[in-house]
């Protein structure tokens, strides 16, 4: 009983920073920007990140395939928990859009791009600031296209980068326990 109290406490804030924060957002939409903020948006597409991912698998030869593995690997936990939450809590969306299974919270997009973003990160150390950057903006522009509020975002990006974690952690135990085959041994690695 007092964890429900005192989460009901907490949502008050919450939906008063959600609803600031969307407010403001939507007064600074221009023309201009609409359509980075679609393609941005559209860079979360399933199409596109299967897509990207079979890119990194081709082009490099030492450690894509491993690295796009990886990255589904992350992607399995991430939409399993976002898909069970959206259906559990089935937050109408700022643009009204009341669907229960497509609803608002939390954002897809924000956790798929961060957990991509995680994976891509740890093999790409060079480039691991645009890789949360750009993650950063896919989540923005679903807050700035009034599909999200910033707790969906955030959540999102929470469990996108919790789900990668553990699967990073759980790969990389897996591979230690498993004994390498060597001449006295029958099996493949």
């Amino acid at each position: 009983m007092r964890v429900l109290l005192l989460w009901l406490a907490f949502l008050g804030p919450v939906q008063a920073l959600d609803e600031s924060v969307q407010a403001a957002i939507q007064r600074m939409r221009a023309p201009a920007l609409e359509k980075p903020m679609r393609t941005l948006t559209d860079v979360g597409r399933p199409v596109v990140v299967f897509g990207g991912l079979l890119l990194v698998a081709a082009f490099d030869a030492a450690a894509g395939p491993s690295t796009a593995r990886r990255a589904l690997a992350a992607l399995i936990p991430t939409n399993l928990v976002v898909e069970g939450l959206k259906r559990a809590i089935g937050r109408t969306r700022p643009d009204g859009d009341a669907k229960r299974s497509n609803s608002s919270f939390p954002s897809s997009h924000a956790a798929n791009a961060f957990a991509l973003a995680f994976v891509l990160a740890r093999r790409y150390r060079r480039a691991a600031a645009v890789f949360v950057l750009l993650a950063a903006a896919v989540a923005f522009s679903r807050m700035y296209l009034n599909r999200h509020y910033i707790s969906d975002a955030v959540a999102g990006a929470a469990i996108g980068t919790a789900c990668a974690w553990a699967v990073a952690r759980w790969m990389t135990a897996r591979a230690v326990r498993r004994p390498m085959p060597g001449p006295d041994r029958k099996g493949f690695a």
